[in-house]
């Protein structure tokens, strides 16, 4: 029997530092859907990135169970594989003086530097990559020249050199200008082609378009709403999620939140 879901967690608990960090979780994520994951700082989002990517381990208990791609244990060189992660510290590892197709190849090295000898198969992949985000022109761009967006974008490409199952974005528009948020997004929009599916942590509800299947509200480590956009984005449960009155409107398929005074 085939599992239709990549992650599956029953009443699992981690901890950081003695602190409980994710609390009696229950969550199924299927290969089909692109999700967000939404919640304020400190609600324990990137904690449950830490879990996936076998960082924490949940504690042992009675009738508590994490799988990945339905393995208990899995290799991590096959987690590393199958999942490939984009956060804002990976921009701090690369030399500012690296090309954006040398950036893109190392991908399939895992790692961060110039790649002397690489194949005709492997510049045909970066090529190919480039071509589907529709990111060419950046070919001989050094990193540091690059706009904050086009960075990012450079990341993504490089993450998905390697055709992960998964593509894991860590608050991929933070500190980014508008011009550079709605690259970024749009570029993200477009990356629904592509065969991989997008787990995507944010604070942020105008990163959530139509491309998501789903959305999940994390608050102290625990979910408080988990559905369709269309019904758990409300103001309702963004004044629970973040704890202060606001009003949420849609416009032209963008949500946007307005604090309330009183």
């Amino acid at each position: 029997m085939v599992n239709n879901f990549w992650f599956n967690a029953k009443n699992i608990n981690c901890f950081k530092n003695g602190i409980r960090v994710i609390k009696d979780l229950n969550l199924k994520i299927s290969y089909s859907e692109n999700v967000i994951l939404i919640g304020p700082n400190g609600s324990g989002k990137s904690s449950l990135i830490e879990v996936i990517n076998r960082n924490i381990y949940p504690v042992i208990a009675y009738e508590s169970k994490l799988k990945i791609f339905d393995k208990e244990l899995i290799n991590l060189w096959e987690l590393r594989k199958r999942i490939s992660t984009v956060n804002n510290d990976i921009k701090n590892r690369i030399n500012p003086n690296l090309q954006v197709f040398d950036l893109i190849l190392s991908g399939l090295y895992g790692r961060y530097s110039y790649i002397k000898n690489k194949s005709e198969r492997d510049s045909y992949e970066v090529k190919k990559i480039m071509k589907e985000m529709n990111i060419s022109n950046l070919c001989k761009k050094n990193f540091s020249n690059l706009s904050d967006g086009e960075k990012q974008i450079s990341l993504i490409a490089r993450a998905l050199i390697k055709k992960p199952d998964i593509l894991i974005l860590d608050e991929p528009i933070a500190n980014l200008d508008y011009k550079s948020k709605f690259f970024v997004v749009d570029k993200i929009n477009e990356l629904s082609k592509l065969n991989t599916k997008i787990l995507c942590i944010t604070h942020d509800i105008s990163t959530i378009t139509k491309i998501y299947d789903r959305v999940i509200m994390l608050r102290d480590g625990k979910i408080i709403a988990d559905g369709h956009p269309n019904k758990v984005i409300n103001s309702k449960n963004l004044n629970k999620l973040y704890g202060i009155q606001v009003e949420v409107t849609k416009n032209n398929g963008l949500w946007n939140i307005k604090r309330l005074f009183r």
